[in-house]
Formats: C-alpha cells, structure tokens, sequence
C-alpha cells in the first residue's frame, strides 16, 4: 500500500480538509468579548478574590442557563466533585461506583473521601456507563441491608453513582437514574466536560442529587481554572456555599469557623472571565456542531474509522470531537497519533484507564472489556471553537 493511502494520512487529509493545514492545538480558548473590560473592572474596584459581583453574576447565569435552580461556583472541577460526593455522605470505607473511562480527577475525588472507586464498564455508544452490564453486576455482587446497597465481596456500602458525560456527550442518565432507585444508590453527575449539552431536553448535571462542571482551560468555556456545583436543593445549596468557604460563619469581625471547610471559592477574577465567556457560549455551541458537521462529511468517506456521534436522546456539545477506529484497526492508533502531531495536528488518546492507574490497581472492578477495547480505538482530534 502506498504510504499516502494509509489510515494514518487519510485521517491527517480528513483533519486538514477541514480545518486546514496550519498547526492545530486540540482545544484552544477564545477570548473575543467583554472579558478585557470585565477583568479591569475588577482591578479597578480592587475585588479580585472570591468576593465579587462577578461571583454572583457568574452563578447567577449558571443556574439560568443549565436550568438548575442553584449554582455554586469553586476553584476547578476537581472541588466540585469533591464537595458533591461530601455533601451527598460519601464517607470514609465507603465505595462509588465509578466509570474506568474517565478522567482521573473523578477517581482522585473519590479517595479525598476516604472512599474507594468501583470501576464499572462503558458504553460504546455513549462512552458513559454501560447501564445493561451495571445492573447485572449488581444483581450477581450485592444485597440490601437497611436500605444499603452493599458489596457482598468487601461488606462495604456502594453509596453512589458517578454519572460521567465523556467527551460532552450525554451518557444514559436515565437507565442510571432506575439503577439507583432500584438498589439505593444516590446519583451525581460528572459533568465537567458537558456545559451545553442535554438528554431528553434536560441540561446534563441536573438530573442527580449534584452535578459538577469544569471551566478549565481547555474546556468549551474557560475561567482558566474553575468549577461550579449544580443543584435545585436549597439546602444542598446553602450548605455548598458554606463549606467552600472555610465554613466560615457571616460575622462582623470574629474569624468563626463551625466545621471543617475547603478554601473552594472562585475568586472575583476568574467569574469576570466566566462571565464573558457565558455570554458567548450559543456561538461556541453553533461552531462546535458546525465543526463536527464538516468532519462528519469528511470521515463518512474513509473506511476503518468514524466519528463519535451524539445518540438519538442526546444532544452534545461536541467539545471534543473524536474518532473511533474500526476493532481491526486499532492496532493503527499509535501510528495516528503519531503521524497526526508530526503534522501539527494535536491529537490525543483517551485518558489511561483508571483501573490501569497504580493508585487504583487494586480497587473494585467488574469486566471491563468494553472500555479496555475503547481506550485501544479512541482519538480526540482538533476541536477548538474557531476552527472554522
């Protein structure tokens, strides 16, 4: 076969077909609104730590956009899944279940507790967990006492679901959501990659107990770091707000502090750019499906590989558009990944499974082929918003 007609070119001809052939980083922020005023603002009046309007405004356009009735926003989405899984009693000796594809900041949340992952398999279709095989390792490995869902294997106490939207796209929610009913599971929702996205029309991170979202920089919009946790619990609410912020109770003067809090809070700076960003995010969402149309038509031609869609449920944000190669193509993924950045086209495979991780080698697991054949077949390929 000639060279120019290997699976490793026909995929860099795809990528630059559509966006060219100037180097291409795989998600880059944009900044073409009101950020420069708003952070000037902000060292104007000299509210540049985690006092602000912006805070407020910031969380104000939160709730308003996803449909949640509160949002709380903290210092990376890391702290949003770690106050999620405190607040909804994920204590110590404690497991969650946990997808192996994802990334390792659910994981990591999970441990802060004390707490142990459980890793359960995906869905090819999604990249979410797979609700079928989940059930049934259920129904094989636990039992109910006292109204707990408990691992007949450890004798611990399976406290909670992490629903995981990888990639943006909405994982099957509401077979997840029957899950926890049945077996008395609470259910949160890792939704830091998916701002925009919905299933059944519901904006992802609102439909369990909390869903946590990521402002990171690479993410569909930036603060350049950031998080915020969603909920329409008043007291979940409240009590969010209070421990993020050293839970310190409103005085005065006295410095008192009523339990052990996290010094979580957004700082002023970071909203304002939040804030900007949120004013844009229709646009980012139009030219992220505009951008995952052109690669649509240009993949639909190749053999060996295809573009991750949206299901029929759902519909995605398309942060990161992402090839599959076919299962006898796999064995090509290096040599993409390769070939793709030698171009100056920055691809990237799917996080390193987490049961694979040394830190989690021992934990939990049921089979897990699925995602282990996934992690072999999967590729992020550009994606900014102003590709086109």
């Amino acid at each position: 076969m000639n060279s120019q007609d290997s699976l490793p070119n026909k995929i860099i001809n795809a990528i630059q077909a559509v966006a060219g052939k100037e180097p291409l980083g795989l998600h880059e922020p944009t900044f073409d609104g009101n950020e420069r005023r708003y952070l000037n603002e902000c060292i104007d009046t000299t509210f540049v730590s985690s006092v602000g309007k912006f805070v407020d405004k910031f969380e104000a356009d939160l709730a308003e956009y996803t449909g949640a009735k509160y949002a709380v926003a903290v210092v990376n989405g890391t702290s949003a899944l770690h106050i999620s899984f405190l607040l909804a009693g994920v204590k110590n000796d404690d497991e969650v279940l946990v997808p192996t594809l994802t990334f390792v900041a659910t994981t990591n949340a999970v441990t802060y507790c004390g707490a142990f992952p459980h890793f359960v398999d995906s869905d090819e279709k999604t990249l979410g967990i797979d609700t079928y095989k989940l059930k049934q390792h259920l129904l094989r490995n636990t039992k109910q006492k006292n109204g707990l869902c408990i691992n007949k294997l450890t004798g611990r106490t399976i406290r909670a679901i992490v629903a995981v939207h990888v990639f943006g796209h909405p994982c099957d929610i509401n077979g997840l959501l029957s899950i926890a009913e049945e077996f008395n599971i609470m259910i949160l929702e890792d939704a830091a990659e998916s701002l925009g996205s919905t299933y059944n029309g519901k904006h992802t991170g609102t439909f369990g107990f909390t869903g946590a979202l990521s402002f990171n920089g690479n993410k569909i919009i930036t603060c350049g770091g950031g998080g915020a946790i969603l909920t329409s619990d008043d007291s979940v609410a409240r009590r969010a707000k209070h421990i993020t912020t050293t839970a310190k109770v409103p005085h005065a003067w006295e410095f008192i502090h009523d339990e052990v809090g996290y010094n979580y809070r957004l700082p002023n700076l970071n909203a304002a750019l939040g804030c900007a960003q949120m004013e844009q995010l229709p646009s980012k969402l139009r030219a992220k499906r505009n951008l995952y149309a052109r690669y649509k038509s240009e993949f639909s031609t190749l053999t060996g590989v295809s573009l991750l869609a949206e299901t029929e449920k759902s519909k995605s944000n398309y942060w990161l558009n992402t090839i599959v190669l076919d299962r006898d193509q796999m064995h090509h993924r290096n040599a993409v990944l390769e070939a793709t950045n030698n171009a100056g086209l920055m691809t990237r495979p799917v996080w390193k499974l987490m049961h694979e991780l040394p830190a989690f080698s021992n934990c939990q697991r049921m089979n897990l082929e699925t995602a282990t054949q996934l992690s072999r077949r999967l590729i992020n390929i550009p994606s900014s918003s102003n590709i086109l």
